[in-house]
């Protein structure tokens, strides 16, 4: 299909992108890789008034460090985020989850703030910087404000952003001998995932002291997997751990489609929380 007919804008600075979208109000949209946004445009699923594309801001790409946390333009492509050294030392789990996104041309346009800013709950990304305790910087009209991952994600498709705002940061602290796995479940290769499970774990003298799980695909938005965290700290080996996950779906509420039922679904969030910690801890 062709789209619906928009203006467009192609700012070269942030402050010129948060104007355009002011002035723009509910009717403006953010192009950045596009993989996305593209396709809803086709399909007239969406609807701009203008399209501010932000691909000529050169300060929104890269990774950088500030101390204890990794500083991660927005625009900075999934295949960047793959092969940044900072990134694979640094947030291992960040670097191995993207590189499960999609296929190669899309990791190459693709970019970790618009992924984090369409916040498609079958998304990979945003259930494993929500894992991360990751913040996002976004920046509008009063200035800049950082929102804790945990509060970005609202409803499905839906996140904490103003029309006048943009996404410009994600942060990340550094996750530094912690192990840490990705694990997913997909009908084919390339395609969304039916669940995704992203864990991070701190052991203890043989024993977990700490984890951290996100689920994706189990609600409207990406979940943590709290009931199966606290279940995990001290657990010593594959059987308390095998215990431990069976909570792993407690207060999700996943839906129904095509590809799987909320039972299966469930089932699976309880499956690969326990392959993913295994494999994190270094007890597969």
């Amino acid at each position: 299909m062709i789209p619906a007919a928009f203006d467009y804008a192609r700012p070269e600075t942030v402050d010129d992108a948060v104007r355009a979208l002011a002035d723009a109000g509910e009717e403006g949209k953010v192009l950045a890789g596009g993989q996305s946004l593209l396709l809803m445009l086709r399909l007239r699923l969406a609807f701009p008034g203008l399209l501010v594309d932000i691909g000529r801001i050169p300060e929104l790409r890269g990774v950088r460090e500030e101390g204890d946390t990794l500083v991660i333009g927005a625009m900075t492509t999934h295949h960047d985020v793959i092969a940044d050294p900072l990134v694979r030392r640094h947030a291992g789990l960040l670097a191995e989850a993207t590189a499960t996104v999609a296929d190669p041309a899309i990791r190459h346009r693709g970019t970790l703030g618009g992924s984090l800013a369409h916040a498609d709950p079958g998304g990979d990304l945003p259930a494993v910087v929500l894992a991360l305790d990751g913040e996002l910087v976004a920046a509008g009209p009063q200035g800049r404000r950082t929102i804790p991952a945990r509060d970005f994600f609202s409803d499905y498709l839906q996140t904490a952003l103003s029309p006048d705002e943009l996404l410009v940061e994600v942060r990340v602290p550094k996750t530094d001998g912690w192990g840490f796995h990705y694990e997913k479940l997909q009908r084919v290769a390339q395609s969304w995932a039916i669940v995704g499970v992203g864990a991070l774990v701190r052991g203890d003298d043989g024993r977990i002291a700490e984890a951290r799980i996100g689920l994706t695909n189990m609600g409207a938005t990406p979940l943590r997997a709290t009931a199966a965290e606290a279940a995990l700290a001290g657990a010593d080996g594959p059987e308390a751990i095998a215990r431990a996950t069976e909570e792993a779906a407690d207060g999700t509420h996943p839906a129904a489609d095509l590809s799987a039922s909320p039972e299966y679904r469930e089932h699976l969030a309880r499956v690969l929380t326990w392959r993913a910690v295994l494999a994190a801890a270094g007890m597969d």
